[in-house]
This record gives structure tokens, sequence and C-alpha cells, in this order.
């Protein structure tokens, strides 16, 4: 995979010391991603190309432990376009072989450090997932000149059409470090994945790459929520100072993290129980991605933790949440991921000192959560259950969700909270349980809070 940096101007080879590499030598860096070289094939006093060639090994793709290529009963493991694309593994190689150069600090030529290049910008083999001309609306708006050309799957055989890879180039008059920090956080937003787990330090490098450009583009939602994965806990923390709000200084608008997101109270809030009950060993079905057996495991609080879905693909990436494989044996016993459902009579879920059922039972067909009451309540017996499910009334105050719709796709109900209480009373009566309510998240006067709690004790 390549990318090249032409710069046409007087003394066009200073573009070497804006990149902090010497156009008369080749440099190569080891990467955990592979090897990345930085090479000038043409230098001359007009004009100077930079070129940044990563290579990768597919063999140690596969032994990378902090690398995500495909689930682990799949072949995509194996058999991908990782070497031979540029991909979010060439994210990180600028990333790492320009992190002063997209700083934007040059000692030696401060003043073309602040000027506006008349630069030409080639990205080859780029994965796009939108329809044609997705990456020209996301360079464009930035000011450049795009030219984006569709990779055929084979010249032979022009009847199979055109492939979803593209060759890019830009050209325009930028800053260096703008236009790196451009492409930096544009190309896994392109191909819509990373190959890496996007954890809570991604928000920070969003901010940090979009800083000066991404507040006032057009698909700035689009963006942040691709660059993401797609992960509303995270999204919710980006947020910008517009002129609206009254925060407005007169300068350029600057992205902040945001107030606290629900799910993030809802966790804390569950981790509060479980501490009140005094829990050491725990269940949380429907554990999703692992966001709250991630934070069950950094607590040695919890000696024996348990995550169950029926989907092998949210375990596969809750594995990799947790880091997993790179953990010892001993450290390995305290958690088990398991394919399992809440309805299901499961011995291996029995007389657990407490089950966590977070936002899960909204995701059950009515007609099947008597079956849940049964094996939870029922089978399972343990000590204690944390429910937390969506307060339906609390809907009316977000104004993008249509009137009468739930929050998730997924869902197959959401309760008010007199039907929660409802709900509440018949399980502690038919089950031997007493039961406290709580609530989570900022409360409205008349609709309450925006999540609801349960604190199932076995009497």
């Amino acid at each position: 995979m390549l990318v090249t940096i032409t710069y046409t101007g007087p003394n066009a080879s200073d573009l070497g010391y804006l990149l902090h590499k010497n156009p008369g030598k080749v440099q190569p860096f080891e990467l955990n991603v592979g090897v990345a070289t930085v090479f000038y094939p043409e230098v001359t006093a007009e004009r100077c190309t930079a070129a940044l060639l990563l290579e990768v090994d597919a063999i140690d793709l596969v032994r990378n432990k902090h690398i995500r290529m495909g689930t682990r009963d799949s072949l995509d493991h194996y058999i991908n376009d990782r070497p031979y694309v540029s991909s979010s593994l060439m994210s990180v190689a600028l990333g790492k072989v320009f992190s002063t150069a997209m700083s934007g600090r040059c000692n030696e030529r401060p003043e073309l450090a602040a000027s506006p290049l008349e630069l030409v910008i080639q990205l080859s083999s780029v994965p796009v997932m939108g329809a044609p001309g997705f990456a020209t609306s996301l360079f464009e708006p930035l000011g450049w000149n795009v030219n984006e050309v569709p990779i055929p799957y084979d010249s032979k055989f022009p009847t199979w059409g055109d492939s979803s890879y593209v060759k890019i180039t830009l050209t325009g008059t930028m800053l260096l470090n703008d236009a790196l920090r451009q492409i930096y956080l544009l190309l896994p937003v392109m191909e819509d994945a990373k190959h890496y787990w996007v954890s809570d330090a991604e928000v920070g490098k969003l901010m940090r790459a979009g800083a000066g450009w991404l507040e006032t583009h057009p698909q700035r939602a689009m963006i942040i929520q691709r660059y993401l994965a797609h992960q509303r806990n995270m999204t919710e923390k980006v947020a910008f100072h517009d002129e609206e709000d009254g925060s407005d200084t007169g300068d350029a608008a600057q992205l902040v993290p945001a107030r606290k997101a629900l799910r993030s109270l809802r966790l804390e809030a569950v981790l509060t129980a479980l501490h009140e009950l005094g829990t050491r060993r725990v269940v949380d079905m429907g554990c999703g991605e692992g966001a709250l057996l991630q934070k069950l495991f950094s607590d040695p609080t919890f000696s024996s933790i348990v995550g169950t879905d029926v989907s092998p693909h949210m375990l596969n990436r809750a594995e990799e949440r947790l880091r997993l494989r790179e953990l010892s044996d001993r450290q390995r016993e305290r958690v088990s991921l398991l394919q399992s459902s809440a309805t299901y009579l499961d011995d291996r879920l029995r007389d657990y000192d407490a089950v966590v059922l977070m936002e899960v039972v909204e995701h059950v067909e009515p007609e099947r959560l008597a079956a849940l009451e049964s094996s939870v309540f029922g089978y399972a017996k343990p000590k204690a259950v944390v429910v937390t499910t969506p307060n339906a009334e609390f809907n009316s105050l977000y104004p993008q969700l249509p009137s009468g719709s739930f929050r998730h796709p997924d869902h197959r109900f959401e309760w008010s909270r007199a039907e929660f209480d409802q709900w509440i009373v018949s399980i502690a009566s038919t089950y031997g349980y007493r039961a406290e309510r709580r609530s989570i998240g900022d409360a409205d006067e008349l609709l309450g809070a925006p999540t609801q709690m349960a604190i199932f004790k076995r009497a």
C-alpha cells in the first residue's frame, strides 16, 4: 500500500524538513502492523515527492494479538486484502511515521510549516464502503480537487465491473499537517472498519485529528460514527461548541468532550449495586461486546465473571475487548464467555452471587418473557438480580425519536415506570425476591429518568 505526497514550489526539497525525513535516504520503520518505508522518488528544486510504502506480512497479521482480522471461526482471519490496500493499517503508519509533521512543528522551516502548500496526494487501492463519489464527498468540502478512479475487478474481464477499491488523487493548496490529519482520520472512515479494537482513546485521537476542519464538515456526524465504529457510548462523548450555546468565544469551534453518556451512567449504577450486594461471582447475561465485563474484570473484587450471549460474533468482540488472548492462564481463569440465552435453562449459570440483565429484557419478545423469568429467577436462582431497562415515558424528550417508536430497532417493547413497577412486584412475589427500584440519568420532573433499574435480592 502506497501514499505519495508531492509539493510544488520554491525549494521544494524542504518538504523533507516538514516531514522530518531526509530526502537523501531510504528510511524503514518497524511497526506492529508491518514495515513502513519512506523514500523520495522525485527531488528537484521545483518539485518534491515523498512516498510512504507499508509492507504487511499476512502471517504476522494472524499472529499479532493486537490486530483484528475477522472472527475466530471464519477464514477472513487468514485470507483478506490487508496487505494490498490503504486501510486503517496505513492510517496507523501515517500517525507513527509522520507524527511530528501532523502536529505542524518544524523548527528548521517554521514559516513553511505555517503556510499553505501546493500539494498533490495520491492514495492507492483505498477500500471505500459507499456509493460512487463517496470519497469525493469527504474531501471536496475540505478544499481538495478530487479524482476518484474505481479499480476494476479484473481489467481482462470488463464485464465484471468495478470493485469497491479506488485510486484517489487529491490536489489543492493546504497546510501539510492539515492534509496529513485529514487522510489519517478519513482512511478508516472510507472503509467503515478498523483493524483494532476501538477504545475510549479513539475519542481523543478523533478530536486531535479533526480539530480545525471536522467541526464544520457537512458529514461530520457520519465521520464521527464511522471512525468510532458506530459505538454510541463513544460518539456521545464528542460534541461541538456552537454559537447558539452561549459558550462561543469568537474563536473557531472546538471539539470538546460531552457530558457523561447515559451508557456510562448505567455501568456505574450496576457496579455500585453489585458492590452494595457484596457480589464476587457474577453473570452478565446478554453481555454483547463486553462493556460491563471490561469494568468487572478491572475490579479485583469480582473473583469469577461469566459473560453470555446468543451471538458468537458478540462473544468474539467481547474476547477482543478483554484481550483474553494476551492474558496468562491464571488471569483468564477469572473470566468465562459462554454462548447461551437468558431464556435457556443453563446449568452452568446456577447459584451465582448475582446475574445482571443490563438493557436485555426489552430485546425479548413479550411472549418469551415468561421463559426468561423462569430461567433466571426460577432455575438459575442467583442471590441477586440487577435489571436495567429504558423508561418509555422519557422517549418523548428525544427530539429525533418519532412518537411511539423505540430507542433501538431490536427492542420488542419498552416499559413505562408503572409497567416496570408491576413487573417488579410480580417477579418478587412469584420467585421469592425482595426488590428495590432506582433511576439512572438526569430525571425529568414529570417523565422520570431515561433508564430504570431494579435490584432483586433472594429472600
